[in-house]
């Protein structure tokens, strides 16, 4: 029978199944092979799945292609990160329709502590180099991970910016780890390899179709801190990130430009309407993301003799004594509670005055 990596890697082939449907199914069976093994009566009862998912499962027999699949990630040693891996990238559940199956080529933890993305316009003027450049060279003191989808313009300045700084930088593919699009950029994406990675949910032999792309994006804006818009019109790729990056609740920057320029039309588009952050320069994301070292806030332990606290808030407590304020992702991958917990004992918290909320969704004791 196959192993458990052979039916993660079948759940990607079998149809009528998207990203929603699997996580669903995870949530519930917990592991990849119970999901093949269970009874049409315990499939159709799963909300989301039904009848018509429940017989596509159970009549799925094509186990070749999975074991195609795995063939190749042992042979270009490729790491397959599933959703309840240690090292899959955790920013990504807090998001509603995250990718179940991952693969991953590179040596970044995908989990530290400051990641942003990066991203603008395919056909970027000098203006986009220019602050692209500065904007990463100046964050290169915070030992960012840089990352962005590895397509002309912006998204190249970008890693190449990283790499020169001395950054770890992350491309998110549109397709398969067996070819490179652009293949001119096939030399960057070894570079980034050696000092960052690339990954995709997309297995082998996928072409980079358009309608992957925005499939992709959602990647790139889940598992950073915060989406940059660098230079963008008010149609493509960057616009679509950076609305996704909305949906998941996640900081947006943009950089202004002239109203006349049609290049920077959709980051004055996000601006005027409240969905990004007017950036003029690094320091603004720092501020924000409260990525300064401050000292060590001194919690008066008289408080705590007061206050009955559960298991669950006492675990997001010690996490915020170890710094002034903590961003609620790094909560949510610290304190290895599901997303739901996080937010009812944050809400408990807040209501008898134990912590506060910031601008940016920091957190701090009171």
């Amino acid at each position: 029978m196959p192993d458990e990596l052979l039916y993660q890697l079948a759940l990607h082939f079998i149809p009528r199944i998207g990203p929603v449907q699997t996580k669903i199914l995870v949530d519930h069976f917990h592991n990849a092979s119970d999901i093949f093994k269970a009874k049409k009566s315990q499939l159709e009862k799963i909300e989301g799945i039904g009848e018509v998912k429940a017989k596509s499962i159970l009549s799925f027999t094509d186990f070749d292609k999975a074991e195609e699949e795995l063939l190749f990630v042992e042979k270009f040693k490729i790491t397959p990160l599933f959703i309840n891996d240690k090292n899959y990238p955790k920013r990504l559940l807090n998001c509603f329709d995250p990718p179940v199956l991952l693969f991953y080529k590179g040596n970044t933890d995908l989990n530290t502590s400051k990641i942003i993305t990066v991203i603008g316009t395919r056909n970027n003027s000098d203006y986009g180099k220019q602050i692209t450049e500065k904007l990463i060279k100046d964050l290169s003191v915070y030992n960012a991970v840089i990352v962005s989808g590895l397509a002309f313009g912006i998204d190249a300045i970008a890693h190449k910016a990283a790499l020169k700084n001395n950054l770890q930088t992350i491309g998110v593919l549109a397709h398969g780890l067996d070819k490179m699009y652009p293949q001119e950029h096939t030399s960057l994406a070894k570079e980034m390899v050696l000092h960052g990675g690339l990954i995709t949910e997309f297995n082998s032999k996928t072409k980079p179709d358009k309608h992957n792309f925005p499939t992709r994006n959602r990647i790139a804006a889940g598992m950073s801190d915060a989406t940059i818009v660098v230079e963008t019109g008010l149609k493509g790729g960057s616009m679509i990130t950076a609305e996704l990056a909305n949906g998941y609740n996640k900081d947006v920057f943009a950089f202004p430009g002239k109203i006349t320029d049609a290049k920077s039309a959709g980051c004055n588009y996000l601006i005027k309407n409240n969905k990004a952050i007017l950036l003029t320069e690094a320091k603004e994301i720092v501020e924000l993301l409260n990525w300064d070292e401050q000292s060590k806030t001194k919690i008066k332990k008289q408080r705590e003799l007061f206050i009955e606290l559960s298991a669950n808030e006492k675990i997001i407590i010690n996490i915020l004594k170890q710094k002034d304020s903590v961003h609620i992702d790094e909560l949510n991958i610290k304190s290895n509670l599901n997303s739901s917990l996080v937010a009812a004992s944050i809400l408990n918290l807040e209501l008898q005055n134990v912590i506060i909320s910031l601008p940016g969704k920091m957190y701090k004791i009171c």
